[in-house]
């Protein structure tokens, strides 16, 4: 990815997104303990939104290895396209190993100390749950135990679920959900914030990263009390 000088008084940030495919494809619902994570990408950013470094990773021990598991995945129809990007250096076809290598090296250079996704629940148990697949549970986290695990999703709901603008906004385009609560999924969100009311995400981690980061830039911009932690109620 692109690179820029580092600047220590930055506090630099990392946003994350994980794709998967299900292990056990006859288990109704989505669960990240049923989750191995096929593709995994970040950037590392600012509370502006500025990158600094994108990554961009495909998990050869299963995009591989789980051939059979690929195919009955929902995004099958993009591994021809996963093909594509890797022949173009778009994206590293490499080890879950080294993938977690180059994350370690990234929190080390830019001095990172949160980590952050949308609805991170998620990312946070299919990256446990493929390391520990993958290491016989030899090694149970994905994460260095001493970065913050942040989620933008609980920062949406704070701040901009609660804008009159974003209530209005969700009533108008039908994103309410059961119980009258306005949606929070990343895609209606950065609908909202870039005002392109056809965005569809790309289910892609790199690409999905690029919308959150904008999700995590828009809740610093307005200044208000937000929790962000994972495990904070």
């Amino acid at each position: 990815g692109k690179k820029k000088k580092m600047d220590k008084r930055i506090s630099y940030k990392i946003v994350l997104d994980t794709e998967t495919c299900p292990i056990d494809k006859d288990l109704d619902g989505v669960f990240p303990s049923n989750m191995w994570v096929y593709d995994c990408g970040w950037a590392i950013v600012d509370k502006r939104g500025e990158v600094y470094r994108t990554r961009s990773f495909v998990n050869a021990d299963i995009f591989l290895e789980e051939k059979e598991l690929m195919n009955s995945a929902y995004y099958a129809n993009k591994i021809p396209m996963y093909w594509e990007d890797i022949k173009q250096g778009k994206r590293i076809l490499t080890s879950f190993y080294k993938i977690r290598q180059a994350l370690l090296e990234d929190i080390a250079e830019f001095g990172v100390t949160e980590i952050f996704a949308h609805n991170m629940r998620f990312d946070y148990g299919t990256l446990t749950t493929t390391q520990r697949w993958l290491t016989k549970s030899k090694y149970r986290y994905f994460f260095p135990k001493e970065i913050e695990i942040c989620d933008t999703l609980k920062m949406a709901r704070d701040v901009i679920a609660k804008m009159p603008t974003y209530k209005r906004f969700c009533e108008e385009n039908g994103y309410i959900g059961k119980n009258h609560q306005v949606s929070c999924k990343a895609e209606v969100l950065y609908r909202f914030i870039s005002k392109d009311f056809d965005f569809v995400e790309s289910h892609t981690g790199l690409e999905d990263v690029m919308i959150e980061k904008e999700i995590l830039a828009y809740c610093y911009r307005q200044h208000k009390p937000m929790r962000k932690k994972l495990w904070e109620n």
